[in-house]
């Protein structure tokens, strides 16, 4: 898209659940030492190594960073951050382009799978149309609030979607659902059968 700089939530990219965390953010632009200098975190790159062919990530950019410049640095970051920067650096890299695109490709068409059964069930929409893994689904149909349905999906055994009830007044009664890798085709149908049931 031709942008000057990117960013992002990395925790989807190799970094695993726990206790609301962990999470890691990115930042990604043109490769311009205007840019690059202006960053408020530690950096890793990508590098060549001694082996023609071979890369490596490594931090850049070290002079900038409070271990030389102290006080005077524009960096904040917990050493917690940069454990997730190489872990999502080390998943990205096994996983490789053509891994994140069937990543990707799979994620879109399971959401959209998803959205298509849940609309299924009487009394649920799905307000939107174009969306990557995470979407609204309406209950004002039903005549039921989004609480009372994440509490009945509970009794089963599921985690219903977020609550943007009122976040988003104008949505009506909407829970935000995420569609990821590890969801199966079985894990959807599941949940399809169990909205109906309580609904």
């Amino acid at each position: 898209y031709d942008a000057d700089i990117c960013c992002g939530e990395a925790q989807p990219l190799g970094i695993h659940m726990y206790a609301g965390g962990g999470s890691c953010g990115f930042l990604a632009s043109k490769d311009e030492e205007r840019l690059v200098g202006e960053y408020p975190a530690r950096m890793l790159s990508i590098t060549d190594t001694e082996v023609e062919g071979e890369y490596a990530y490594g931090q850049v950019r070290y002079e900038r960073t409070s271990y030389i410049a102290r006080e005077s640095a524009k960096d904040w970051v917990g050493t917690t951050t940069g454990l997730w920067a190489i872990v999502s650096a080390v998943y990205m890299s096994l996983m490789g382009p053509r891994g994140m695109r069937e990543l990707g490709e799979g994620l879109l068409q399971r959401s959209h799978y998803a959205a298509r059964l849940l609309e299924e069930v009487e009394g649920v929409s799905v307000p939107f149309r174009c969306f990557f893994k995470e979407f609204p689904v309406n209950f004002d149909a039903a005549g039921v609030k989004v609480s009372e349905v994440n509490s009945r999906l509970l009794k089963e055994g599921i985690f219903g979607g977020q609550d943007i009830s009122e976040e988003f007044p104008e949505l009506g009664q909407c829970g935000f659902y995420c569609v990821t890798e590890k969801h199966t085709k079985a894990d959807l149908q599941r949940l399809a059968v169990a909205l109906r049931e309580v609904l």
